[in-house]
Protein backbone atom coordinates (compact mmCIF):
# COMPACT_ATOMS: atom_id res chain seq x y z
CA UNK A 1 0.00 0.00 0.00
CA UNK A 2 2.82 2.40 0.89
CA UNK A 3 4.46 1.74 -2.46
CA UNK A 4 1.26 2.70 -4.30
CA UNK A 5 1.03 5.97 -2.32
CA UNK A 6 4.68 6.79 -3.06
CA UNK A 7 4.22 5.99 -6.76
CA UNK A 8 1.04 8.10 -6.78
CA UNK A 9 2.87 11.06 -5.17
CA UNK A 10 5.75 10.75 -7.62
CA UNK A 11 3.25 10.65 -10.52
CA UNK A 12 1.47 13.75 -9.20
CA UNK A 13 4.79 15.55 -8.78
CA UNK A 14 5.81 14.60 -12.34
CA UNK A 15 2.48 15.85 -13.72
CA UNK A 16 2.88 19.11 -11.77
CA UNK A 17 6.43 19.65 -13.10
CA UNK A 18 5.39 18.88 -16.68
CA UNK A 19 2.38 21.22 -16.42
CA UNK A 20 4.47 24.10 -15.10
CA UNK A 21 7.20 23.52 -17.69
CA UNK A 22 4.68 23.43 -20.53
CA UNK A 23 2.97 26.59 -19.25
CA UNK A 24 6.26 28.48 -19.38
CA UNK A 25 7.01 27.18 -22.87
CA UNK A 26 3.52 28.20 -24.09
CA UNK A 27 3.90 31.69 -22.60
CA UNK A 28 7.34 32.06 -24.18
CA UNK A 29 5.99 31.04 -27.58
CA UNK A 30 3.07 33.45 -27.20
CA UNK A 31 5.52 36.32 -26.56
CA UNK A 32 7.52 35.30 -29.64
CA UNK A 33 4.33 35.26 -31.69
CA UNK A 34 3.27 38.67 -30.36
CA UNK A 35 6.68 40.11 -31.25
CA UNK A 36 6.39 38.65 -34.74
CA UNK A 37 3.02 40.41 -35.12
CA UNK A 38 4.61 43.74 -34.22
CA UNK A 39 7.27 43.11 -36.85
CA UNK A 40 4.61 42.21 -39.43
CA UNK A 41 2.69 45.42 -38.80
CA UNK A 42 5.82 47.57 -38.77
CA UNK A 43 6.87 45.94 -42.05
CA UNK A 44 3.47 46.72 -43.52
CA UNK A 45 3.88 50.33 -42.46
CA UNK A 46 7.38 50.59 -43.91
CA UNK A 47 6.10 49.08 -47.17
CA UNK A 48 3.40 51.78 -47.39
CA UNK A 49 5.82 54.63 -46.78
CA UNK A 50 7.55 54.70 -50.21
CA UNK A 51 4.16 54.98 -51.92
CA UNK A 52 3.10 57.76 -49.57
CA UNK A 53 6.39 59.61 -50.04
CA UNK A 54 6.21 59.35 -53.84
CA UNK A 55 2.63 60.62 -53.84
CA UNK A 56 3.51 63.61 -51.70
CA UNK A 57 6.73 64.22 -53.69
CA UNK A 58 4.67 64.72 -56.81
CA UNK A 59 3.00 67.71 -55.20
CA UNK A 60 5.76 69.05 -52.98
CA UNK A 61 9.02 68.86 -54.87
CA UNK A 62 10.81 71.42 -52.65
CA UNK A 63 10.29 69.49 -49.37
CA UNK A 64 13.35 67.26 -49.83
CA UNK A 65 14.50 67.38 -46.17
CA UNK A 66 11.17 65.94 -45.05
CA UNK A 67 11.43 63.10 -47.57
CA UNK A 68 15.02 62.40 -46.52
CA UNK A 69 13.96 62.21 -42.85
CA UNK A 70 11.21 59.70 -43.68
CA UNK A 71 13.53 57.54 -45.79
CA UNK A 72 16.23 57.61 -43.09
CA UNK A 73 13.76 56.74 -40.34
CA UNK A 74 12.34 53.92 -42.46
CA UNK A 75 15.82 52.49 -42.97
CA UNK A 76 16.46 52.51 -39.21
CA UNK A 77 13.10 50.88 -38.55
CA UNK A 78 13.79 48.03 -40.96
CA UNK A 79 17.23 47.31 -39.48
CA UNK A 80 16.26 47.33 -35.77
CA UNK A 81 16.47 43.96 -34.07
CA UNK A 82 15.93 44.29 -30.31
CA UNK A 83 12.78 45.45 -28.57
CA UNK A 84 14.45 48.69 -27.44
CA UNK A 85 15.97 49.40 -30.87
CA UNK A 86 12.66 48.70 -32.57
CA UNK A 87 10.77 50.97 -30.18
CA UNK A 88 13.29 53.78 -30.74
CA UNK A 89 13.22 53.37 -34.53
CA UNK A 90 9.44 53.18 -34.45
CA UNK A 91 9.37 56.51 -32.60
CA UNK A 92 11.68 58.14 -35.16
CA UNK A 93 9.53 56.87 -37.99
CA UNK A 94 6.37 58.18 -36.35
CA UNK A 95 8.01 61.61 -36.02
CA UNK A 96 9.11 61.57 -39.65
CA UNK A 97 5.62 60.59 -40.79
CA UNK A 98 4.20 63.49 -38.79
CA UNK A 99 6.46 65.79 -40.78
CA UNK A 100 5.43 64.21 -44.06
CA UNK A 101 1.75 64.53 -43.26
CA UNK A 102 2.31 68.13 -42.17
CA UNK A 103 3.78 68.83 -45.62
CA UNK A 104 0.70 67.21 -47.16
CA UNK A 105 -1.47 69.68 -45.21
CA UNK A 106 -0.05 72.53 -47.25
CA UNK A 107 -1.21 71.08 -50.57
CA UNK A 108 -5.02 71.06 -51.00
CA UNK A 109 -4.80 69.21 -54.33
CA UNK A 110 -2.81 66.46 -52.63
CA UNK A 111 -5.34 66.14 -49.84
CA UNK A 112 -8.06 65.75 -52.49
CA UNK A 113 -6.11 63.09 -54.40
CA UNK A 114 -7.83 59.69 -54.31
CA UNK A 115 -4.44 57.94 -54.30
CA UNK A 116 -3.23 59.97 -51.32
CA UNK A 117 -6.53 59.47 -49.48
CA UNK A 118 -6.28 55.73 -50.03
CA UNK A 119 -2.68 55.64 -48.79
CA UNK A 120 -3.59 57.79 -45.79
CA UNK A 121 -6.44 55.39 -44.91
CA UNK A 122 -4.08 52.42 -45.25
CA UNK A 123 -1.56 54.14 -43.00
CA UNK A 124 -4.22 54.92 -40.38
CA UNK A 125 -5.40 51.31 -40.44
CA UNK A 126 -1.83 50.09 -40.15
CA UNK A 127 -1.12 52.46 -37.24
CA UNK A 128 -4.13 50.96 -35.43
CA UNK A 129 -2.80 47.46 -36.08
CA UNK A 130 0.65 48.47 -34.84
CA UNK A 131 -0.87 49.87 -31.64
CA UNK A 132 -2.91 46.70 -31.10
CA UNK A 133 0.15 44.52 -31.74
CA UNK A 134 2.20 46.51 -29.22
CA UNK A 135 -0.53 46.13 -26.61
CA UNK A 136 -0.87 42.40 -27.28
CA UNK A 137 2.91 41.98 -27.03
CA UNK A 138 3.04 43.84 -23.70
CA UNK A 139 0.12 41.76 -22.38
CA UNK A 140 1.89 38.53 -23.25
CA UNK A 141 5.18 39.80 -21.79
CA UNK A 142 3.33 40.68 -18.57
CA UNK A 143 1.92 37.14 -18.37
CA UNK A 144 5.32 35.57 -19.04
CA UNK A 145 7.17 37.85 -16.62
CA UNK A 146 4.59 37.17 -13.92
CA UNK A 147 5.02 33.43 -14.38
CA UNK A 148 8.81 33.67 -14.43
CA UNK A 149 8.88 35.69 -11.21
CA UNK A 150 6.19 33.96 -9.12
CA UNK A 151 6.08 30.66 -7.28
CA UNK A 152 5.79 27.86 -8.37
CA UNK A 153 6.61 28.53 -12.02
CA UNK A 154 9.76 30.48 -11.19
CA UNK A 155 11.20 27.20 -9.93
CA UNK A 156 10.97 25.81 -13.47
CA UNK A 157 11.99 28.87 -15.51
CA UNK A 158 15.64 27.83 -15.62
CA UNK A 159 14.74 24.28 -16.60
CA UNK A 160 12.56 25.62 -19.44
CA UNK A 161 15.25 28.17 -20.40
CA UNK A 162 12.66 30.95 -20.17
CA UNK A 163 13.52 34.39 -18.85
CA UNK A 164 11.65 37.65 -18.32
CA UNK A 165 11.29 39.76 -21.46
CA UNK A 166 11.43 43.50 -22.07
CA UNK A 167 8.24 45.47 -22.56
CA UNK A 168 7.75 47.53 -25.69
CA UNK A 169 8.18 51.02 -24.30
CA UNK A 170 8.36 54.43 -25.89
CA UNK A 171 11.00 56.42 -24.02
CA UNK A 172 10.52 59.89 -25.54
CA UNK A 173 7.41 61.47 -23.92
CA UNK A 174 6.67 63.37 -27.16
CA UNK A 175 6.45 60.06 -29.01
CA UNK A 176 3.87 58.79 -26.53
CA UNK A 177 1.23 61.09 -27.92
CA UNK A 178 -0.69 59.96 -30.97
CA UNK A 179 0.06 61.74 -34.20
CA UNK A 180 -2.49 64.43 -34.97
CA UNK A 181 -3.36 64.02 -38.62
CA UNK A 182 -5.86 66.45 -40.12
CA UNK A 183 -7.02 66.53 -43.71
Amino acid sequence: MEIIVVIGLIALLAIFIITQYNRLIRLNITVDEAWAQIEVQLKRRTDLIPNLVETVKGYAKHEQSTFDAVVSARAKATSASTVADTAAADGLLTQALRGLLAVAEAYPDLKASANFASLQDELATTENKVAFSRQFYNDTVRSLNTAVKTIPTNLFAGLAKVAARDFYEVEDPQERSAPNIKF
